[in-house]
């Protein structure tokens, strides 16, 4: 059984929460940096349309990801004392793993696009299928591999089974 108590609980996934983002929005921030810079430089006008549409795509994702990656943060400085650290963790949790599909989103796109650019439509497709599978294999299918459906929110002891062991 565990021996914190669920504020404690709550204060200590919330600053998980919180520390895993500032980990994220740097990369993201300068994803985002360098889409919206690209259009101004003179070769982009040579980008077919098709091209430009998947860099749209890009820019949109990246523009999407991060709102949803920064929005725990707001809500946080928002709502800091209104004692809903729960629905504060769990909507806030729910936000960045929709930010992180659209980060990956995002990544992939400016890689088809580059790739085009600089080789051939077929090497970029390619290119941006492979980064498709290694971005849902490492974020989103490995972190599933092994897990149990019995894992309640809350519960001490399913907590330590999954090596949250950062509170000791």
């Amino acid at each position: 059984m565990s021996d914190e108590s669920k504020g404690e609980r709550l204060d200590r996934e919330l600053g998980e929460l919180l520390q895993e983002l500032r980990v994220i929005l740097p990369g993201v921030q300068v994803l985002l940096a360098f889409l919206l810079t690209a259009p101004f430089q003179q070769r982009f006008a040579a980008i077919p349309g098709s091209m430009r549409n998947a860099f749209f795509a890009a820019i949109v994702c990246a523009t999407l990801a991060t709102a949803f990656l920064i929005a725990p943060s707001a809500h946080h400085r928002m709502r800091w004392r209104a004692g809903d650290k729960e629905r504060l963790v769990r909507i806030g949790n729910q936000m960045a793993i929709v930010g992180t599909v659209f980060l990956a989103a995002a990544i992939v796109l400016a890689l088809y696009v580059v790739t085009d650019v600089l080789f051939a439509t077929n090497l970029a497709v390619i290119t941006a299928i492979g980064g498709l599978v290694l971005f849902a294999g490492l974020w989103y299918v490995l972190p599933m591999v092994g897990r149990s459906g019995r894992e309640p929110a809350g519960d001490g002891q399913a907590q330590e089974s999954r090596g949250a062991s950062s509170r000791r």
